[in-house]
């Protein structure tokens, strides 16, 4: 691209021009903002001014990219005057009187200088220098990086405040440049109960899971509509953005210039279950279905395409999930057929609409429990799959209700000890080694969680239940299996019910409640109890003796009416018997 009135370089050809500056040749001159109200368009016959001719320019410069430069401005004004000539007649003006600029405008002379330009070898060549020199210098390390910003998104609940843990704490343990930001999805309702403010640098976002025009609970909504969110109220210094799920661990830097991400071209994972990109549902979906990549899980993406892109993606995933008819397992290689990966889509989608074409790298993101290729230095652990080593196994999914955050020195069961694996398949011996690593990451998350909030040292307080002198295995709460510890405050005693059941898929046995929680919590609750009963015995005391004096005044009172003395009537008689009078009745026939 050139601006008229700019010297082009010696043998680049120019394809674009942008006439956007005032340019001039010789005493005639040009400037757009000289016709912003202008109704040139629909005055018939009227054209901008006219500029000399070509063999008038030949003698004004001998240099002679400045005599290109000088043609390359007629080629503009000209072509524009052109373009007015053809509306004009479309618009039903009557044919223009002859004149000597009009004449020129359909000459040969004028069709020649203006006719279409290729990239010329020499532009090839110069671009292939100056992408060199690109690489060149995001390889040096004395070259200034692009800022990133790191985000992602989650929901007001104990299920996304572990993974939240988890995923901060190994942000500041990888390397990561930039800043990290939750996008946090909630409701007023949820966010007034909420307990996790201070997890993590926030940015607070509407929820969207109940759509507010559609009524469809779709959570996994909330993801491209925070991204917008966050886009349209943050103040933003990136120039990269590197989006991520809350339920990864990062292991190294994800950064742009290692995986050659550049505007127009951002860099991604494989979901090569995205089968819809191959199929109609593509055609469907988006004007551009060969452009659709099958991506997801860890992005990098320029600020500016982001910005672009954001919109769609919401739109896009709005758009999969309302199309019912194609949920198809066949379709979409949803197993549930349920729409659930209709998010995944709408970012696939709304990228082809743009055409932002992806790199995609394996070497960015495994699941734990996958054989990683040999020599391969993963950058980001995706646990949305259940994986196992031995009798131990993890899954997100059974710790929905599971408040870890929340209760002290809580934690996930203690994966294998490495030096226990068998050593025989490497293959399968280094899957082991990453899935160990992925859980004992999300327990130390979580223990050094407890420090910063204070917990109490679980070596210091003698717990009347006591299996485990450091922390507490918690269990799945939605398992068969479950240990749970209740303190009742009724009379200072202190209940606990264990109520084991067995279950096939547990080995470990784990316990509900933190026990420094509970055993704070029952020298509490002796400590209430004990003034409670003092306060209660004074009360009963006092009663009991109001109630006696009470009793014998009104004893005094009846002993003086009454005087000892027999007296006979015809319904009964009154007979003395020690210091009381009682009534004895007798029947008169």
């Amino acid at each position: 691209m050139i601006y008229p009135g700019y010297i082009p370089r010696d043998g680049i050809e120019p394809i674009l021009m942008h006439y956007g500056l005032p340019f001039s040749v010789g005493n005639w001159s040009f400037s757009k903002l000289e016709h912003h109200e202008d109704n040139i368009v629909y005055d018939c016959g009227r054209l901008f001014p006219e500029p000399p001719y070509p063999r008038e320019v030949q003698g004004m410069e001998t240099d002679p990219n400045k005599r290109r430069a000088l043609f390359l401005n007629l080629e503009c004004i000209n072509t524009l005057n052109e373009g007015l000539l053809l509306q004009h007649a479309a618009y039903g003006c009557p044919k223009p009187k002859w004149s000597k600029y009009l004449s020129f405008l359909k000459s040969k002379t004028f069709a020649e200088l203006s006719q279409p330009r290729s990239v010329t070898p020499k532009s090839l060549q110069m671009m292939e220098v100056e992408h060199t020199q690109t690489q060149e210098q995001a390889n040096d390390p004395g070259t200034p990086y692009p800022k990133i910003h790191t985000i992602f998104s989650t929901e007001c609940s104990p299920y996304f405040d572990w993974q939240t843990v988890g995923l901060v704490h190994s942000f500041h343990l990888s390397g990561q440049p930039g800043n990290i930001t939750r996008l946090l999805s909630c409701t007023e309702e949820d966010l007034k109960q909420y307990k996790g403010h201070d997890l993590a640098p926030t940015h607070y976002v509407p929820s969207m899971s109940r759509h507010p025009l559609t009524g469809d609970w779709y959570p996994a909504i909330n993801k491209p509509a925070a991204v917008l969110h966050w886009l349209n109220h943050a103040k933003i210094d990136a120039e990269y953005i590197v989006i991520l799920d809350a339920d990864m661990i990062i292991r190294g830097p994800i950064t742009p210039w290692e995986f050659n991400a550049a505007r127009g071209r951002p860099v991604s994972t494989p979901y090569d279950y995205l089968i819809g990109c191959d199929n109609d549902l593509a055609k469907m979906h988006t004007r551009h279905p060969d452009a659709c990549n099958k991506v997801g899980g860890v992005i990098i993406m320029h600020i500016n395409d982001l910005r672009r892109f954001a919109l769609l993606w919401l739109h896009k995933t709005e758009e999969v999930r309302a199309d019912t008819a194609h949920w198809s397992r066949n379709i979409t290689g949803d197993v549930y057929e349920s729409g659930w990966i209709s998010e995944m889509y709408g970012y696939s989608f709304g990228a082809a609409e743009l055409n932002l074409h992806h790199i995609i790298s394996n070497e960015i993101l495994i699941y734990p429990g996958y054989v990683p290729a040999p020599g391969v230095k993963y950058r980001v652990f995706h646990y949305g799959l259940e994986f196992s080593v031995g009798n131990w196994s993890f899954d997100k999914a059974k710790w929905r209700s599971a408040d870890l955050v929340n209760k002290c020195w809580a934690k996930f069961p203690e994966p294998p000890d490495p030096s226990t694996l068998d050593r025989t398949d490497e293959n399968a011996l280094q899957r082991d080694l990453l899935s160990i690593e992925c859980g004992n990451a999300l327990n130390e998350a979580l223990r050094l969680h407890h420090e910063k909030k204070k917990c109490p040292d679980p070596t210091s307080i003698s717990s009347p239940v006591r299996e485990s002198p450091d922390s507490i295995l918690l269990s799945p709460p939605n398992q068969e299996t479950a240990s749970e510890v209740t303190t009742s405050r009724k009379f200072g005693k202190i209940e606990e019910i264990s109520t084991l059941i067995r279950s096939p898929d547990l080995k470990n046995k784990s316990r509900e409640l933190s026990q420094p929680a509970m055993a704070k919590e029952t020298f509490t609750s002796m400590r209430f109890w004990i003034i409670g009963l003092w306060a209660f015995s004074i009360f009963v005391f006092i009663t009991v003796m109001s109630v006696m004096l009470s009793s014998r005044k009104g004893q005094k009172k009846k002993g003086r009416s009454f005087k000892t003395k027999r007296r006979a009537s015809h319904s009964g008689i009154w007979e003395p018997i020690g210091n009381d009078r009682h009534l004895r009745s007798a029947e008169i026939a």
